[in-house]
């Protein structure tokens, strides 16, 4: 609920800071005292559209700013959706929000101090606040809330809910199965392109590490000839002794011999000795392993073509598959996988399309299911609401819920022998007057005929057209069904859509109505009504109060109201005053003590001094005796 609402410089309020109480908070004042602007000042914060004509004069910004305590489910949801934008409060179950109007006609949207987009705001003000009065921000005028409201009525969430796992599950089961249908030519092509690699791929038997392998052998074989003479020139240095120069071995062997010689009389001498024996075996391994490597050099140039072709064809297929022999090895795993999955998927088809079968007839059952039970809660809805309105004095308004079907070939097949889908308006207590006043016990099968053979005429306040289903029906994770509401404002006047009636304050006592009967329906936790006094007297005002009052159960309400019949059921009282102060223009608010409420009731009833407080006393005394005898009562 909105629990404190803070306005700087919004046209004639220059600061203003209002704590909201629960139950029923009623705002009073002379006419341009300012309660609108207060309206309007909320409706900012829900997403309306502001322009620079809406800051004070003089001042370069208006802010307002609204504290909402979150509960029940508008907690959840509202909190997973901050969640969704990283916009969580410091406060669990609290949000703020603000808007900023500058005199340049720049606006600025906040969600517990951070910027947000105008639709994100709007979005989640959708959730808190109910404005009658400002129809855009009207939970009642969106179509799309209608079979919610009616299913939370009928209390048919939980098999709608059942409803929308069987949905999902068909879409899911339908996607799958239609990827697989759809690209049969596509998976063709894929196939003969996966067969290719994969065959290419596998003739050349690729090894792990064949690359290095291949390029040292390469190494050697394209260089044998130099590899030779370096071999020879090691080797002769070595361990070939000629005329000119005696071999490293020879020299060696000379060396040790006068060392040992050496050590006859100076036996430091014996440990080198044994080195240069050492070193002499070292060099003769030496040269003997270059004289086997020598001979063992090939020069074979078919060979090294061979290798050349075989590096080729890796750096070809690493190109085209991977940057290593095992990323390419590892590819034709992947391609071979894939090969099975397609050609098995003939298979799948089959499992998809009977689990196709299966679903749709669950969700059919289930569907039909929830659309009986939607026609009953209709009927329910229709009379308790035309009850609401007579009690508001709107005898001759009427209300309808009209339930309609859409084909589609995308739908579910229902079997119109066994049931049949009916385009319905359900008004209240004419649930059999179809086609004629007359009334029958007939079948539905029969009432559907006779409706065919009359050409379905309307007649009475039920219009009804029927037909077997022959065909898909339109479904959505709500059902089969389109539900809106209907309401015929005057006498003579025909069902039109709730979406498309005038504002006003006939507009705000029909929604009253249907919030009476909607109250535990409707999660909307705060509602704001404006001007829903207009054209009204005091007697339908203290009804009014009473069933503002009543939604107090399920809502925390605001209202503006120049009726004293209808501010005595607040929980709260608000006098909203405009002054002058320093040559300008001010609007103050202020909450009422009891005695100053008395005299603020008073002054609405037109009398002054002891008989008007005495009137003030009276309508508070019997609208307290009212709230008493409703809390008492079983239905409360």
């Amino acid at each position: 609920m909105l629990t404190e609402l803070r306005v700087r410089d919004f046209a004639i309020i220059d600061a203003l800071n209002i704590e909201f109480g629960n139950g029923l908070n009623v705002l009073t004042g002379e006419t341009g005292a300012g309660k609108s602007i207060i309206v309007d000042s909320v409706s900012l914060l829900l997403g309306d559209r502001a322009d620079s004509g809406m800051v004070r004069a003089g001042a370069e910004q208006a802010l307002i700013e609204g504290v909402f305590t979150l509960e029940d489910e508008v907690r959840h949801e509202v909190e997973v959706r901050l969640a969704e934008q990283g916009l969580e409060s410091d406060e669990p179950g609290q949000l703020l929000l603000g808007r900023e109007v500058r005199t340049s006609g720049r606006t600025l949207c906040r969600v517990n101090g951070r910027a947000v987009g105008l639709n994100a705001m709007r979005e989640l003000g959708e959730l808190l606040v109910d404005v009658h009065g400002q129809s855009e921000h009207l939970s009642l005028l969106r179509v799309k809330e209608h079979v919610n409201l009616l299913d939370r009525y009928g209390n048919l969430w939980d098999l709608r809910s059942q409803v929308a796992g069987k949905v999902s599950e068909l879409r899911a089961t339908r996607k799958e199965l239609k990827q697989l249908v759809d690209n049969a030519r596509e998976r063709a092509r894929r196939t003969d392109m996966l067969k290719f690699q994969l065959e290419e791929i596998r003739t050349a038997k690729l090894k792990p590490n064949e690359e290095s392998t291949l390029q040292d052998e390469h190494l050697r074989l394209a260089n044998a000839e130099t590899l030779a003479t370096y071999a020879t020139e090691a080797y002769s240095v070595l361990y070939e002794s000629s005329r000119d120069q005696q071999a490293a071995l020879d020299q060696i062997a000379q060396a040790s011999r006068a060392l040992s010689n050496l050590t006859r009389y100076d036996r430091q001498f014996e440990e080198y000795n044994h080195s240069l024996n050492d070193a002499a075996a070292i060099v003769q391994e030496i040269a003997r392993t270059l004289q086997e490597y020598r001979e063992a050099i090939e020069f074979n140039p078919r060979r090294l073509q061979q290798v050349e072709e075989r590096l080729s064809l890796i750096k070809k297929l690493k190109r085209k598959y991977g940057d290593t022999v095992e990323a390419i090895i590892t590819f034709a795993e992947q391609v071979e996988s894939e090969l099975n999955q397609i050609e098995n998927s003939a298979g799948r088809i089959e499992v998809l399309q009977a689990r196709e079968a299966a679903i749709s007839t669950e969700l059919v059952a289930l569907a039909l299911d929830l659309s009986t039970q939607r026609f009953a809660a209709a009927e329910r809805l229709a009379r308790a609401v035309e009850v609401e309105l007579q009690d508001l004095r709107m005898s001759g308004a009427h209300f309808a819920v009209n339930i309609t079907h859409e084909s589609a070939d995308d739908g579910i097949q229902v079997d119109g022998s066994k049931w049949m889908i009916r385009d319905s308006t359900f008004r209240a207590g004419d649930a059999k007057q179809v086609a004629g006043e007359e009334t029958d016990d007939s079948s539905p099968e029969q009432s559907d005929a006779k409706l065919s053979s009359q050409g379905a005429k309307t007649a009475g306040p039920l219009s009804l057209v029927s037909s077997p289903v022959s065909n898909r029906v339109r479904f959505d994770s709500t059902g089969i069904d389109r539900v809106e509401f209907m309401v015929a404002p005057n006498v003579g006047e025909g069902l039109k859509p709730l979406a498309k009636i005038a504002s006003g304050g006939e507009t705000a006592r029909l929604m009253l109505a249907l919030k009476a009967v909607l109250s535990q329906a409707d999660r909307t936790p705060s509602l704001i009504f404006d001007e829903i006094d207009q054209g009204i007297g005091g007697r339908i005002g203290a009804i009014v109060g009473q069933k503002l009052w009543s939604l107090t159960r399920a809502h925390q309400v605001l209202c503006i109201t120049h009726l004293p019949q209808l501010a005595s059921f607040g929980d709260t009282h608000y006098q909203v005053a405009k002054t002058a102060q320093n040559n300008r223009t001010i609007t103050r608010v202020q909450r009422l003590t009891r005695e100053e409420r008395l005299d603020e009731l008073a002054q609405m009833l037109g009398t002054t001094g002891k008989a008007g407080r005495q009137g003030a006393e009276q309508l508070l005394k019997e609208a307290a005796d009212i709230k008493k005898t409703y809390k008492s009562s079983p239905e409360a």
